[in-house]
């Protein structure tokens, strides 16, 4: 628990100095670049910076001291996912996302790289094995997939905002720009574009389910499960939908408890991806450019979550366990909605 709370707050003192516009390039880069040593430097803090975030900045000390008290297991994975992130964010300051290639470059640093030393972390508290934090690849897939729903779902608020996460050889075989694609006349093509994302997006799930798979404890399952049910819920809601150029498309707050609730076990993660996925095949249509790619990824997906083998049911607990389980849903839920804002927050920071 305090690993992970220490990993939290050294990437949020990261990210908000790479959020502050006000920090000129020639600063804000070494500072990236070398702030993995200031947890090692019992002094170090940035008094200047005008970011809402900018106590765990002023305060930094406290932060490091408490990183220090670490053991030394958990201080390694920290401070090499904080080097590496920081070497990520100064990488995309001025440089915009053209290829998957880089989107998923860029989905690496922002969310992968939390995916990968949150699953060394795992491995380091022995609450999982070993082989949960060396498989590098499909940690980076459970933050892959995270980041590509939050950057697909927020289209429309992201150009409101100025910023633009959709990658340039996607959506430049439908669109001069990409803010032509929320102009009325182009919904069309809008919405085949969106699909090719989600498609994208969706062949990460087999190595989600294959992560999940793997944990034995029940914490951290549901900690690391929560998140992946929600997106797949996302994308299905997004899917053809074309409200994402018009508005906000979100889950409905109680579908997200019902999620929260349910996905306690792999057997019901894959069930729950199992009914998302068939949701999205059904509505597939047959003149969509990615029609075939959607309908070939599905296959592998559903060949990975065919229902069958037991499932927990929350129809099944006590009434004081379901009483606590909708109070930790409603706390969860608040939980990540603020880390969906910061998140959001993260990657205006790195377009910027």
């Amino acid at each position: 628990r305090h690993a992970v709370c220490i990993f939290y707050l050294v990437l949020r003192a990261l990210d908000t100095i790479e959020d502050d516009m006000t920090i000129s390039l020639d600063v804000k880069v070494p500072m990236l670049h070398e702030f993995h040593s200031y947890l090692y430097q019992p002094e170090w803090k940035y008094m200047e910076s005008k970011e809402k975030d900018r106590q765990v900045l002023e305060d930094f000390p406290t932060i490091s001291m408490e990183f220090r008290n670490l053991s030394k297991v958990y201080q390694d994975v920290i401070s090499d996912i904080c080097h590496k992130m920081g070497i990520g964010m100064a990488e995309f300051l001025e440089k915009k996302v053209d290829s998957q290639h880089e989107w998923d470059k860029y989905c690496h640093y922002v969310a992968g790289l939390v995916g990968i030393g949150l699953s060394r972390l795992f491995s380091a508290s022995e609450l999982e094995d070993p082989i949960v934090g060396q498989d590098t690849e499909l940690a980076n897939s459970m933050g892959l997939f995270l980041q590509k729903t939050n950057i697909i779902r927020d289209y429309l608020e992201d150009q409101l905002e100025g910023r633009e996460f959709w990658p340039r050889e996607v959506w430049s075989r439908y669109a001069k720009k990409l803010s032509d694609l929320a102009k009325p006349e182009n919904i069309d093509v809008a919405v085949q574009c969106l699909n090719e994302l989600i498609t994208n997006a969706l062949h990460h799930v087999p190595d989600v389910l294959t992560y999940l798979s793997r944990l034995k404890n029940q914490s951290v399952f549901n900690f690391c499960a929560i998140p992946q049910v929600m997106a797949i819920a996302t994308l299905a809601a997004c899917y053809n939908n074309k409200q994402v150029f018009r508005g906000v498309v979100k889950i409905r707050k109680g579908q997200a408890v019902t999620l929260m609730m349910d996905a306690t076990n792999i057997q019901a993660v894959k069930a729950i991806m199992y009914q998302y996925v068939e949701e999205i095949y059904q509505k597939i249509p047959s003149t969509d450019p990615s029609s075939n790619k959607t309908q070939q990824v599905i296959a592998s997906i559903r060949a990975m979550s065919l229902p069958g083998g037991p499932m927990a049911s929350r129809h099944h607990y006590s009434p004081i366990y379901l009483s606590c389980a909708m109070l930790l849903a409603a706390l969860s839920w608040q939980y990540l909605s603020t880390i969906s804002r910061a998140t959001e927050e993260y990657i205006q920071a790195g377009e910027n």
